[in-house]
């Protein structure tokens, strides 16, 4: 498929894989965390919010712009390749995130081939809720996967992001059955995701796998809050705090024991 929705492309990224990168968003997601960093990615649709425009008395007026995008294969890769030397240089290459890319697969994988006629080097930022079918179809695509771990429990990830955690356990199974790099972030929530049962499971997983040994921390963070009111959503984590530098080194120091290689931030 040659056209799909985005939301965002950033150039210069730093934080999404190793070098300098551009990440494309693709819009929609099939879970729905209440954490989420990129709200306005979780629906699939174009959908209106709120844009602050100044007026000449200083007060504001409130008017909306869309949030996303459709847009075609040709104009994706046309902002990707502004950057072709700065990925080689550094190592770099292509990120695409969301939302949840495998949400669009077929547009997912044309953008995928795409950069792989021009060699870049290319990572895949994903949830993992798929089907086992849609990840086979991108896999032989991907150098990178960013692999979010969050609730372990089954039951209590339902609860949190409406879906099961089946598939996305399965998936990295499968991911590292096929020697593939990985790297899994692990979001530390207080109370959520940092208590000593997910903690506990998380490790034990991670330690069952054969080729993923590593784990990049990252801090739960407020940064959504003010995409939340543009959208005219609740933020329902408004009253939960961002995890304390201790609290981050117990949760490394609980993972390393397992002999799991950990790093904090991204």
């Amino acid at each position: 498929m040659n056209k799909g929705t985005i939301f965002d492309i950033k150039r210069f990224a730093i934080h999404d894989g190793p070098g300098i990168r551009t990440t494309v968003f693709l819009k929609g997601c099939p879970l729905k965390c209440p954490w989420c960093q990129n709200p306005e990615g979780q629906n699939p649709d174009l959908e209106a919010a709120i844009r602050a425009i100044p007026v000449e008395e200083g007060t504001g007026a409130n008017t909306d712009e869309t949030m996303g995008r459709v847009v075609d294969v040709k104009e994706v890769m046309g902002e990707i390749e502004k950057d072709i030397l700065f990925y080689d240089e550094s190592g770099g290459g292509v990120t695409f995130s969301g939302g949840e890319p495998l949400a669009q697969p077929e547009f997912l994988r044309s953008l995928l081939e795409a950069c792989k006629e021009k060699n870049m080097h290319t990572c895949l930022d994903t949830c993992g809720y798929a089907s086992p079918e849609v990840v086979a179809s991108v896999v032989d695509k991907v150098d990178l996967f960013l692999y979010d771990l969050k609730v372990m429990d089954d039951t209590q990830h339902q609860k949190y992001t409406g879906m099961s955690n089946r598939l996305i356990l399965e998936n990295l199974k499968t991911l590292d059955e096929l020697g593939k790099r990985v790297i899994i972030r692990f979001l530390v929530i207080p109370a959520i995701t940092d208590t000593e049962e997910n903690l506990s499971i998380a490790a034990d997983f991670v330690a069952s796998l054969t080729n993923v040994r590593d784990v990049s921390l990252l801090p739960y963070h407020r940064i959504a809050s003010e995409k939340y009111k543009r959208l005219r959503r609740k933020n329902e984590m408004e009253d939960v705090p961002q995890p304390s530098d201790k609290t981050m080194r117990a949760v490394r120091a609980h993972l390393e024991s397992r002999g799991i290689r950990v790093t904090i931030g991204a």
